[in-house]
């Protein structure tokens, strides 16, 4: 993941410059359809099981995530071509997006999985 929200360009900003913002305590992983600069993810799922996952990263250059990371849906949601990091399980601010490496059809009830340390933040 590459690509910061400027959401996160303006939080990264004013830590630079020492204007000690609030930084995230936790950060969510979201699926979703698109993304962009200005809003981050889209084309989040609202039904079927979906729900924003828990992420913990480890590294001391580019981090991974450190589990697994496992979206559960009770029935078909979308082809699902990105991910995106929250700081909320739910609403929040969007803080990256990137484009997955292969796109996941969610066509029945079923799980899509992140493998521990597939997911990695390298921003730039």
């Amino acid at each position: 993941m590459t690509d910061l929200t400027d959401y996160a360009k303006n939080l990264l900003g004013r830590a630079l410059c020492a204007r000690v913002p609030a930084l995230p305590s936790q950060v969510y992983l979201g699926l979703g359809t698109g993304g962009s600069d200005a809003t981050g993810l889209t084309g989040e799922p609202t039904a079927n099981g979906y729900a924003r996952q828990r992420v913990t990263f480890s590294g001391t250059g580019p981090q991974q995530n450190t589990d697994a990371i496992r979206f559960t849906f009770t029935a078909a949601a979308a082809t699902l071509t990105h991910v995106g990091l929250f700081d909320a399980a739910s609403g929040g601010n969007p803080l990256t997006w990137s484009a997955l490496s292969s796109a996941a059809a969610v066509t029945a009830a079923g799980s899509v999985t992140i493998n521990a340390a597939t997911l990695t933040l390298t921003p730039n």
